[in-house]
């Protein structure tokens, strides 16, 4: 008798949910297949239960133990594809997520997994680029820079060795679409890194993976050692060399000469720059840098051609935009849609609204660094330039929404106070700048704020943006001005006491 095969998501965050208990409640269950897979996603929904039936995948949602009789009568499920969350996105970098199981080059495969890297190795170098150039990719970190033009540099610079390092040290907060990846389709990841040393001439590969990612590295090491094996890896004049390397917990190595400074085996602080990490980066040699998710974006680019990637999006953030929503709404997750949505539309028909009793506040964007907008600024569209108008960085894609009950003043001193803490002090601006700011709002936060405390905050806000060496400080000012700009009420009635 065939066994009945459900299929159950290995994610961190659906093992958090309860997928785990899942498995072990019906480890021994007779005639019952467990899969373990990739995430949708659809965090809200987790423990997420799906089984293959003759109209497609069929989903069980919130699923509790007990549920498996109805499970098995097919009684209640909802197909995958009418799930309107799911439904209504545009994947490319997550099209198989929630089918594929991580560690099965096969099933990569069969789902298309490998045929950028074809199409890579028939290439020449500079055609790469070049497809890249034309799908208008860039940076799906804090600086967007146009990818191409960094493997351009890259390829250019003479050298006896290159490299190329994925940035996986992912801290901002409510961001994990790198963890997805590197834990749910890990080969992905690795496909975009083998391309980008063909397209730079590299042997040598890095993955830095951040600290609290334990499951992750333990998954990249695994598939390499499957790649290394399978032949992925052997690129022209031999084998690309790769490795995963773990952080030691600084939100700094995020910063990507930080980030070098620590695979060099030094405290992570940031250099200054130029020289850029593409002309002299690991080891003083060209280094491609850059975010796992603009990796694993590169084989679909690749695969289907950048025209197809280009036609997407808006006319200077091209593609699609990968956002993880998290905060008071009622349906947290990742999604996948083409540049150009309004935030409020992305709220409402991903988010799902506010959660039960909650009413709306503000919503930042971007981690730490980004930005608050109240419901007045929702309207923004979420592309690069809308946001660079409004001072605001699109960044790691984190989305996170605040109700009515929280103290904007307190939120303010905790990201000065975040900051201060995860300065690496190699400037002053940074080093002593989050610190003046938290000590002032800590004052304000007291009751015994100062006529012109926010006139000061402004002034050391300005100073912080102009002549810090690293976003770090940079941004550092930007979720406290706009804190004040739009709740400037709760400040001045702290700061009376």
């Amino acid at each position: 008798m065939t066994p009945t095969r459900l299929y159950l998501s290995n994610d961190t965050s659906a093992r958090a949910a309860g997928a785990d208990r899942l498995a072990k409640a019906w480890a021994e269950m007779p005639g019952l297949e467990l899969v373990r897979t990739s995430s949708r996603g659809a965090f809200f929904l987790e423990p997420l239960v799906e089984r293959g039936m003759p109209e497609g995948r069929v989903a069980w949602s919130n699923v509790r133990p007990e549920d498996l009789p109805r499970i098995l009568a097919g009684s209640g499920g909802t197909p995958v594809s009418n799930i309107p969350f799911l439904a209504q996105q545009t994947r490319v970098t997550f099209a198989n997520f929630g089918v594929t199981q991580p560690l099965a080059p096969e099933e990569y495969v069969a789902h298309g997994g490998g045929e950028g890297l074809d199409r890579a190795r028939a290439l020449s170098p500079e055609a790469i680029i070049e497809e890249l150039k034309v799908s208008g990719l860039r940076g799906r970190g804090g600086a967007a820079f146009p990818v191409w033009a960094k493997w351009q540099a890259a390829r250019e610079a003479a050298a006896d060795r290159k490299y190329v390092v994925a940035n996986a040290d992912e801290g901002d907060a409510g961001t994990y679409c790198d963890r997805m990846i590197m834990e749910g389709e890990p080969y992905r990841l690795i496909e975009g890194m083998l391309i980008c040393a063909l397209a730079i001439g590299a042997d040598t590969g890095y993955i830095y993976c951040r600290q609290e990612y334990p499951a992750a590295a333990r998954t990249l090491r695994a598939a390499i050692e499957e790649a290394e094996q399978d032949g992925m890896l052997d690129i022209k004049g031999g084998q690309f060399r790769l490795e995963v390397l773990v952080g030691a917990g600084s939100y700094v190595c995020g910063e990507e000469t930080a980030l070098l400074e620590s695979l060099e085996g030094r405290r992570g602080v940031v250099r200054a720059k130029p020289p850029y990490p593409a002309v002299a980066g690991l080891h003083g040699r060209p280094t491609i840098v850059s975010n796992v998710l603009t990796f694993a974006t590169v084989p679909s680019i690749l695969a289907r051609g950048g025209a197809w990637y280009a036609a997407m999006g808006t006319e200077r953030s091209r593609g699609t935009i990968t956002l993880q929503i998290g905060g008071r709404v009622k349906q947290p997750g990742l999604v996948e849609i083409p540049f150009g949505a309004t935030l409020e539309e992305v709220l409402d028909r991903f988010g799902g609204g506010m959660t039960p009793g909650a009413r709306f506040k503000a919503v930042q964007v971007g981690g730490p660094l980004g930005s608050l907008f109240p419901a007045s600024r929702l309207g923004i569209r979420i592309c690069y330039d809308a946001f660079a108008e409004a001072g605001a960085i699109l960044g790691h894609g984190g989305i996170v929404v605040y109700d009515d009950e929280t103290d904007m003043v307190e939120l303010a001193r905790h990201f000065m106070a975040f900051t201060a803490d995860e300065s690496c002090g190699k400037c002053t601006p940074c080093r002593i700048g989050s610190v003046r700011g938290r000590e002032i709002l800590e004052r304000i936060k007291a009751g015994r704020g100062r006529p012109g405390d926010l006139d000061l905050l402004a002034d050391l806000g300005e100073t912080m943006k102009t002549a810090s060496l690293c976003a770090l400080g940079g941004r550092a000012p930007y979720p406290v001005l706009t804190a004040i700009e739009h709740f400037g009420n709760e400040f001045r009635r702290e700061a009376r006491g």
